[in-house]
């Protein structure tokens, strides 16, 4: 016979109603109390019946998370290991499983939600994306159902708990830093034109390029997968071009990988004849050659601040909206090369 409530209070010198609100987690009881009857669980191997809890408090102790659509692409991009890792860190901590939604189609993550939701699956969601005209979080915000974007809403923005990097801002930044080196000609390459993440990096990319006089043209922007594939599809399209850019702001890591890979198929070496600026600064950015100089978004920080505010919102249904924007910084490898002559000049 497993051990009981009743055991655990005894060892732990409290009553077993104590225990039961130590784990419920109930804010009256002080930390010390908590600690103490914690250690005696532990030690005596004791562990929560779920199920029984959850019936007693209408919590499943678990929080949804959703993948964009294309997740078998997606899964392929280092992003969202590392932004699961942030999450899972705050959920073991909080005593919270996780339960992964996915879906090729957006019609398949609308109808995985629409499950999680109706069958009281999950206290909460995570939507690791942010999309033009959501299905998904127009149904969330009709239910009236906790959940926390990834990202910037692209409407009711005061009404949606998000977390989110100043991509505008990171944007204009590092393609600035191309512009100092003595580069004209800059190129954006970004993902779908549905993701407000590619939405607002372009934006500054393109205050970047207009502050400093420079031509803001429609053949330097080319739209394509956050893949290594996508990257290769970019190059393609751009250095076919009568004047190609000597310089290339690239929305994401693993894209610029492809581009670097398909610039050496045209006869082309970073940074010697093109170089490169990128965003997000996976694993896989610091150990390409050349390293990549890449604005670092602090992926894991973006997953923990997401289950934090999604936990709050779990426990206190009148949590108001919060919007977190985590800063970022530049890592300045060897991907760029300067032109000989600055803006000054």
């Amino acid at each position: 016979m497993g051990v009981t409530i009743k055991e655990v209070a005894k060892a732990a010198g409290v009553a077993p109603s104590t225990v039961s609100r130590v784990i419920a987690d109930n804010p009256r009881i002080s930390p010390a109390t908590k600690k103490k009857v914690k250690k005696a669980m532990k030690e005596m191997g004791y562990h929560p019946n779920a199920n029984a809890r959850g019936l007693a408090n209408r919590s499943t102790q678990s929080l949804g998370v959703v993948m964009p659509s294309g997740t078998n692409k997606a899964l392929q991009n280092p992003f969202f290991p590392e932004v699961l890792r942030g999450i899972s860190t705050v959920a073991h901590k909080l005593d919270y499983s996780i339960l992964l939604s996915t879906g090729e189609k957006d019609t398949e993550i609308l109808e995985g939600i629409q499950r999680m939701v109706y069958a009281n699956r999950v206290d909460g969601i995570i939507l690791l994306y942010s999309q033009v005209n959501d299905p998904v979080l127009h149904f969330l915000l009709e239910k009236d159902f906790p959940f926390v974007v990834i990202g910037k809403p692209s409407e009711r923005i005061d009404e949606v708990t998000h977390v989110d990097n100043d991509n505008i801002r990171s944007g204009k930044t590092i393609t600035n830093y191309l512009i100092e080196l003595g580069h004209e000609n800059i190129a954006f390459i970004g993902g779908s034109m549905d993701l407000m993440v590619t939405l607002d990096r372009m934006r500054g990319y393109q205050l970047a390029i207009e502050e400093a006089g420079l031509p803001y043209l429609d053949e330097f922007r080319i739209h394509t997968e956050f893949l290594e594939s996508g990257g290769q599809h970019a190059v393609r399209e751009l250095f076919n071009l009568a004047v190609p850019p000597t310089g290339l702001v690239i929305a994401d890591d693993l894209m610029s990988i492809g581009v670097v890979h398909m610039l050496e198929e045209f006869g082309m070496i970073v940074p010697e004849d093109v170089s490169i600026v990128s965003f997000n600064n996976v694993y896989l950015s610091e150990v390409a050659r050349p390293p990549l100089t890449t604005v670092d978004i602090h992926i894991y920080e973006l997953g923990v601040q997401a289950a934090k505010c999604l936990i709050d919102k779990v426990k206190n249904k009148l949590e108001p909206a919060k919007r977190i924007i985590v800063p970022f910084t530049i890592e300045y490898r060897q991907s760029v090369k300067s032109m000989g002559r600055t803006q000054s000049d």
